[in-house]
């Protein structure tokens, strides 16, 4: 088990150790971390993909890259398995140290090992039904479930998978998205404050260090939508279990050159005034990756993009997040030696200055 976790001393000597242009770090909660990080969201759950994953992470921490991505649901426990093989291999080579790299998952969907060879729900029936970590009622029909006691487990199960005594961040993943066409949306605050009391728990023992909440529409969508959830009264939530020193301080979101709403839609609310989602987390001090910056690969087709900056598509689309302001990184899924080479050049070269992208935004909306 790798003792520690992202600390400011740690990331810094990570950017000093780094070729990378300085301007490629960003500054929150005392940490200093790229602005561009490794996801592992998609892939087969099968050794070959481990190998990819694995040699992928190595490749991006040692080009410049500090955060990595993951969750226990992803390719079925083996995306965190990779990612800890990874970071593992790197230390033992003292390539790093456990403080310099920030390591971020995810728990909340019902998911199955992919190492242990049995049907989904059989699965399911034995390693959490009849060891009373589910219960009937727990799971919701998107196959989420955020009890404490569920959430508590797959805490465990993903330490263990990462061989990490403590993660950085730990995000409830898709809570609205996944809970909301069951229950009201007072019953899913009350529950939202049981799990945000787990975390701050969590915390105290030393297990996590941050967390936040990984989403695909509620930060994104207006405020008529019943998946809607505002970013202020989520941080008051936070604050009425853990204080001012509370943990939230971070949130996940598909941001790209088609999913603009990040940007461009003032869908949240902060002190009376309407604003973006990036807006209102700056204000809030809440740290904001991004998801989907190729959108799978769909941005890169000819035409797909408007040129600007002389890059090729990969480049200009991750340069158009990172320079967004308010958003500390866009999370690249990338495996292959080749992908991984060529969305790494972007750590050749600064991001647009915000004078130059407030222009280029105007540019390319008028």
């Amino acid at each position: 088990m790798i003792k520690g976790f992202a600390t400011s001393e740690g990331t810094s000597k990570f950017v000093k150790n780094s070729s990378v242009n300085s301007l490629n770090f960003k500054k929150i909660h005392g940490l200093e971390l790229s602005n561009v990080g490794i996801g592992t969201y998609l892939g087969e759950p099968n050794e070959q993909t481990d190998e990819l994953v694995k040699n992928a992470v190595k490749q991006s921490v040692l080009s410049g890259i500090n955060v990595i991505d993951t969750a226990i649901n992803y390719r079925a426990q083996k995306a965190e398995r990779s990612v800890g093989k990874a970071i593992s291999e790197l230390i033992n080579e003292g390539k790093i140290t456990r403080d310099q790299i920030f390591i971020s998952t995810k728990n909340g969907y019902i998911t199955n090992d992919a190492d242990i060879k049995q049907e989904f729900w059989e699965y399911i029936k034995t390693e959490y039904t009849q060891k009373g970590v589910l219960k009937e009622g727990d799971v919701s029909s998107g196959y989420h479930c955020m009890t404490p006691r569920y959430l508590d487990d797959q805490l465990e199960r993903s330490l263990k998978n990462l061989g990490l005594d403590c993660v950085d961040l730990l995000y409830l993943h898709n809570a609205v998205e996944g809970q909301i066409k069951d229950i009201q949306k007072e019953k899913f605050l009350e529950n939202l404050k049981l799990v945000f009391e787990l975390y701050e728990q969590k915390r105290q023992e030393g297990k996590i260090k941050f967390y936040g909440m990984a989403t695909w529409e509620c930060f994104r969508v207006s405020s008529d939508n019943l998946q809607y959830l505002s970013l202020e009264d989520t941080i008051e939530l936070a604050k009425t279990v853990g204080g001012e020193n509370h943990g939230f301080r971070f949130i996940q979101l598909p941001f790209n050159l088609y999913y603009d709403q990040a940007l461009l839609a003032k869908n949240q609310t902060l002190a009376g005034r309407p604003v973006s989602i990036l807006e209102a987390a700056s204000k809030l001090s809440v740290g904001v990756f991004t998801s989907v910056p190729l959108m799978q690969g769909r941005l890169l087709t000819p035409g797909a993009m408007p040129e600007f900056n002389d890059l090729k598509p990969s480049l200009r689309a991750l340069q158009f997040i990172r320079s967004s302001p308010g958003v500390l990184s866009p999370l690249v899924g990338q495996k292959s030696p080749a992908h991984v080479s060529e969305n790494l050049e972007i750590m050749k070269i600064p991001p647009i200055p915000e004078e130059e992208f407030i222009v280029l935004v105007k540019k390319l909306t008028s």
